[in-house]
């Protein structure tokens, strides 16, 4: 139910939405016409909380549509910098929701959706290297299994590595 407020409220102009909200409100000021990124991840939600079994192909339309919102953090950005983002998201948002689910199948599927998609080294902009963080961290943990992201003495190393080089 919640999720068809989000997605009503989103496709209504910033003026027509419901006021008090914090994050609607925020996102009517920072994030005014790039909304479809938002409704996507919304989309994603609904995909991982309908599916009845959730598969690789779920597990990756889940990812996708979860991780969206990343490109939206740079609308101006080279086609190779957005590829980037989207592929970040994606595996961000599968490596937060691996740690989340218990069915070893669907922990599985999660893993392998998130390890398919290719590593790409397209350098991030500087204020974008929180981005080429979580990506650096998320691969990691995919990796391993479906870890949290910072387990370990190696994630602040991950982290601190990714954040210098961006990639």
């Amino acid at each position: 139910m919640r999720l068809a407020w989000w997605r009503e409220s989103l496709a209504k102009p910033v003026a027509e939405r419901p006021r008090g909200d914090e994050v609607l409100d925020g996102i009517g000021l920072e994030w005014a016409g790039q909304e479809a990124v938002l409704t996507q991840m919304i989309e994603g939600w609904e995909t991982l909380v309908t599916a009845d079994c959730l598969d690789q192909d779920r597990a990756a339309a889940f990812g996708a549509a979860r991780g969206a919102f990343f490109a939206g953090l740079a609308p101006d950005a080279t086609p190779a910098v957005n590829h980037r983002l989207e592929s970040a998201g994606f595996r961000w948002a599968l490596a937060d929701a691996v740690t989340r689910v218990s069915d070893k199948a669907e922990r599985a599927a999660l893993i392998a959706a998130g390890l398919a998609r290719p590593e790409e080294r397209v350098r991030l902009p500087l204020d974008l290297r929180g981005i080429a963080v979580l990506d650096a961290l998320a691969l990691r943990a995919l990796r391993r299994g479906g870890r949290p992201l910072m387990e370990g003495r190696g994630a602040s190393i991950t982290a601190l590595k990714a954040a210098i080089f961006r990639n």
